[in-house]
């Protein structure tokens, strides 16, 4: 087992960051993660311009693997998430789909643990914990860990939990794997701009998939296949999800791409992971046996 310390982070996802740990595949990690927010908020009390806003969304690592290289596919088994402080939630003018009609910037703080989240003195919420950013090195320029794409990113797709598989499309050598803003709760869409923000400790396996092309992060679930698409808009990024898993449909079917169409609007689960992001964000799924 490695451990790979909060003190090792990054603010934007990067081939020129340097590994701060190389690895071989099916190595067994655990990423210490710091919150969204990167710690910032105490209390509910506290005011949303005592927060340094270039702090957002650190990501620990980045982890190289050995052997990896462009053209192959991370396989990352998120197999534990355990929250490691208090939640935080925000209320932001601005920020969200609300944004505009709040007038009132404030913060929200909870108490986290395996036995659900108080979210006041009447509600209370599951713990269902997330990996809200993960990736790997862009192809291109660096990238914020908040915006999502093919490499991964501030997806917050809210199926990227324990028990379930992320597979990245890997585009420089090692695939310099982080991840961060890890959620103790997030409902899809992601609303108002954060979920319940929670630091972290996170275990996962990672492997390396040859043979394997994929254009975009691809999620695996005990029943279903997911292909997790970012674009300017829900359309775009609708278009390309859906378009990916009718490829893959087609080839494993023997099927031309039209009835692989019909099949997918027959079967096919399309749900909204963000709306809050620079990039907006979907899953596009189909059950496994008509897939992989």
């Amino acid at each position: 087992m490695f451990t790979v310390s909060n003190e090792h982070f990054v603010y934007a996802m990067s081939k020129d960051n340097p590994a701060v740990l190389t690895v071989p595949s099916g190595s067994e990690l655990v990423f210490e993660t710091r919150d969204a927010l990167d710690g910032q908020v105490k209390s509910d009390g506290q005011s949303i311009d005592s927060l340094d806003w270039s702090r957002v969304n650190p990501a620990t690592g980045p982890v190289a693997i050995e052997g990896a290289m462009p053209g192959d596919v991370l396989k990352v088994s998120i197999e534990r998430i355990e929250a490691t402080g208090i939640g935080v939630m925000a209320a932001i003018n601005g920020l969200g789909v609300f944004g505009d009609s709040i007038k009132q910037s404030s913060l929200k703080v909870m108490s986290v643990s395996d036995d659900g989240i108080p979210f006041d003195a009447n509600i209370r919420l599951p713990y269902r914990p997330m990996v809200g950013v993960i990736g790997v090195a862009p192809s291109d320029e660096a990238i914020p860990c908040g915006t999502p794409g093919s490499h991964g990113g501030n997806m917050d797709c809210k199926e990227i939990s324990p028990g379930n598989i992320l597979y990245l499309p890997v585009f420089h050598a090692g695939g310099l794997l982080a991840m961060g803003d890890v959620h103790a709760c997030m409902g899809d869409g992601e609303i108002m701009g954060t979920g319940v923000e929670v630091p972290a400790n996170v275990w996962v396996t990672v492997d390396i998939v040859k043979d394997f092309n994929i254009p975009d992060p691809l999620l695996e679930t005990a029943d279903m296949i997911y292909s997790v698409a970012s674009d300017d808009t829900l359309e775009n990024a609708t278009k390309k999800a859906v378009s990916n898993i009718r490829e893959m449909v087609a080839s494993k079917l023997d099927l031309d791409l039209d009835t692989a169409g019909m099949l997918l609007s027959a079967i096919g689960e399309l749900k909204v992971c963000q709306v809050v992001d620079p990039l907006m964000t979907v899953r596009f799924g189909m059950p496994k046996e008509y897939v992989l």
